[in-house]
């Protein structure tokens, strides 16, 4: 049975994870949570330690950088927080190369989406603010712009969110 996809998106400090967290719990009285982070410098540990705090004893926590379908998620109701972060480092490994990292992305979502769960998917619109100074911004801005549009056209729920309200903007019916 394929994966079923809940897609959360929206600006920083939205609110997404807090409703993604939300929903995970209304789902399941022990979900998992994905974190795509990598531990870059101090101030971004900080980070990743006021999330970690943001979840209880009924969440199972796994960091995984790029290969999410490979994890032990089969069945389970699956937090992946965030598509920016995951986008970064496969932009990073594959030395900015758009097409090739469009490709895995693609390729890695693909694969997600044949595991059997219900995954809620976070991430973010950076391309809603003001257009990145440098050839690097811009092309990881388009990339995230089609991974989205990619992620949003699997998902049978679209959720944008404004100054922590959901807006439901797609909504697949049965």
């Amino acid at each position: 049975m394929p994966g079923k996809i809940v897609f959360i998106t929206g600006g920083a400090r939205s609110g997404k994870s807090r409703y993604a967290q939300t929903k995970a719990l209304q789902l399941s009285s022990n979900p998992v949570y994905i974190a795509t982070a990598r531990h870059w410098d101090i101030e971004f540990e900080q980070r990743i330690q006021q999330h970690r705090s943001d979840r209880d004893e009924r969440w199972t926590s796994i960091e995984e950088e790029k290969f999410i379908s490979k994890t032990n998620i089969a069945g389970k109701v699956v937090v992946i927080d965030c598509v920016t972060l995951w986008l970064t480092n496969f932009f990073v490994d594959l030395s900015n190369d758009i097409d090739q990292c469009l490709e895995a992305c693609k390729n890695e979502l693909q694969a997600l989406a044949s595991v059997d769960g219900t995954f809620i998917i976070i991430s973010n619109e950076i391309g809603m603010g003001v257009h990145a100074e440098t050839e690097i911004g811009r092309k990881f801005t388009d990339l995230q712009g089609w991974v989205n549009q990619y992620i949003a056209e699997m998902a049978e729920q679209v959720v944008l969110m404004i100054s922590g309200i959901p807006v439901i903007i797609k909504e697949k019916t049965v």
